[in-house]
């Protein structure tokens, strides 16, 4: 069977972690498409506040199978 994807990228954030931040970008894309077939983390950044980690930031790129 021919299959084909189209990618986004996304980027998720988290006051918890980067593998929060991940999750958050996944389950926003899942939440609005369809068809959610992998992910691949690209960059982790994050925000420093008063000498502290604020935000864990998370760049994914997902790929989701286009309707046949």
């Amino acid at each position: 069977m021919d299959r084909v994807y189209k990618r986004i990228e996304v980027v998720g954030i988290s006051s918890t972690s980067f593998d929060d931040a991940v999750k958050k970008a996944v389950e926003k894309a899942a939440s609005t498409l369809h068809n959610l077939a992998w992910f691949e983390v690209i960059e982790q950044h994050g925000r420093i506040d008063g000498g502290k980690v604020a935000e864990f930031q998370a760049v994914v790129k997902i790929a989701f199978k286009l309707d046949q």
